[in-house]
């Protein structure tokens, strides 16, 4: 059964244009901030993921669970396969995963299973969330890689986005816009 797609609500943001010059966390975030509005456009849920190896953004990607009718198109699932590709190893583990919301647990778990060395997420997600909201997949004792975990860089930009988004999705199915 096939649902029409539909249209996207208009987004009201806009993207950042960081400095080149200092490639730090707010840089790397703004990058991923930057494709979570792509996704918005492309009636995907707006969250965006960068990694960043080196001082370079070496993988970009936005949800497109809804554009591939896949429900491993997570964002996150998505950078880590390019990082990977162009790195040519699967072994990311001088790497660190932007991403404006925090990894749910199949997101959590392919960042264990790709020893990326660091996560740094905006929104934390007491829902789904795999590092530290609903569940903390990096705190078993057995697991043979952990990650370290950055919470908050760009938490009100990222969530006003998320909020924003199923507002106006919320008022589009209710034919209130």
């Amino acid at each position: 059964m096939n649902n029409p797609v539909k249209a996207a609500p208009e987004c009201p943001f806009q993207k950042r244009f960081p400095s080149q010059l200092q490639r730090d966390d707010l840089y790397f975030m703004s990058l991923a901030y930057n494709q979570a509005i792509d996704a918005w456009k492309e009636n995907e849920v707006p969250i965006g993921a960068v990694v960043a190896y080196q001082g370079e953004a070496i993988a970009a990607a936005h949800n497109q669970v809804e554009s591939t009718k896949d429900p491993t198109a997570h964002a996150e699932m998505l950078a880590i396969t390019q990082a990977a590709r162009h790195l040519k190893d699967w072994r990311l583990n001088e790497t660190t995963l932007y991403v404006t919301k925090e990894p749910c647990p199949m997101c959590s778990g392919a960042s264990m299973m790709s020893r990326l060395g660091r996560v740094v997420y905006a929104v934390p997600d007491p829902k789904m969330g795999g590092l530290g909201g609903l569940y903390d997949v990096n705190s078993y004792p057995t697991i043979n890689h952990s990650l370290s975990v950055e919470i908050g860089t760009m938490r009100e930009e990222c969530l006003e986005l998320l909020q924003a988004f199923f507002q106006l999705k919320r008022e589009m199915s209710k034919g209130t816009i």
